[in-house]
Formats: C-alpha cells, structure tokens, sequence
C-alpha cells in the first residue's frame, strides 16, 4: 500500500493536535501569504534536494546540515543587505534593538523540544 501525501498531512495534523500546536493554512493559490518560507522552501529545493542524491538517511542529514550552515552563515541575503542571516542577527542584537520583534524570542518552557533534527 503506498503512503502518499494524505498519509503524511493526516500524521502531521495528528502530530500538532496531540502536542497542542496550532496550524494554519493559507488561502489557495496565495504562496505569497508565507513568502518567506516559499522562498526558503524554493531556494532549499533547487539548491539542495534537485542537486544531491541521497544514498542513505545519514548521507541525508549530512547533505542538509552543510546546505543550511552555509545558507544561514556564509551566503549573502539581499533582504538582509548582503549579510548572511546569523551575522545579521548579530548586527541587529548588538544594536539598540530599533526593530521591535525582529528576533525570534527565546523557547518558553512549556514547549518541550522533540529531539528532531536533520
């Protein structure tokens, strides 16, 4: 039996009601609703997952890992002036903060990390 796209949004939507995440949807035929992550998601696609062949899951995680080092540490941004995005936080952390709600807040204790990585 073949486990296609249905299984996987039916266990992902099991997955945020039985640890209390909140889901949202964007409305058909407007990506740019979630513009940032249909950008990632394009650049992740052509740059990584269209250009690698993974052999194994580790070969994987390996393949991914060096892909977002290099995409949050060492590649310029346009939308972030030509920095890469963990320099630009600096930046913006070493500032007086004048962008209210730019940085990611710090994880609140009720949410608990599953341990999952790639």
């Amino acid at each position: 039996m073949a486990r296609g796209t249905e299984f996987t949004s039916k266990a992902v939507l099991k997955w945020a009601k039985d640890n209390g995440a909140q889901w949202h949807y964007i409305d058909p035929g407007k990506p740019q609703q979630n513009a940032f992550i249909e950008s990632f998601n394009g650049s992740l696609r052509d740059e990584c997952l269209n250009e690698a062949i993974f052999d194994s899951l580790a070969g994987a995680r390996r393949k991914l890992a060096l892909w977002r080092y290099d995409y949050n540490n060492a590649r310029a941004h346009s939308s972030l002036g030509g920095m890469p995005p963990a320099e630009a936080r600096r930046t913006l952390e070493q500032s007086d903060c004048s962008a209210p709600g730019a940085l990611a807040q710090p994880e609140t204790g009720h949410y608990q990390s599953q341990g999952l990585s790639i």
